[in-house]
């Protein structure tokens, strides 16, 4: 994983991977647990964590 890597987050425990993207420079992290409601609005700098018993499953920007 690179520092600005939105897709590397997956598989790490949520708050782990919260402390490094904060770490790594990412102005905001959203956490999102399985089956919760986003808005699909993209917004530069934001990374977005998809987790599942809390897991990272999917990361990405936006």
């Amino acid at each position: 994983m690179t520092d600005t890597d939105a897709e590397g987050y997956a598989g790490l425990r949520v708050e782990r991977a919260e402390e490094l993207a904060r770490r790594h420079g990412w102005a905001s992290v959203r956490v999102l647990p399985q089956g919760a409601a986003m808005t699909m609005d993209y917004r530069e700098g934001r990374l977005n964590l998809a987790v599942r018993d809390g897991v990272v499953v999917r990361s990405w920007e936006g």
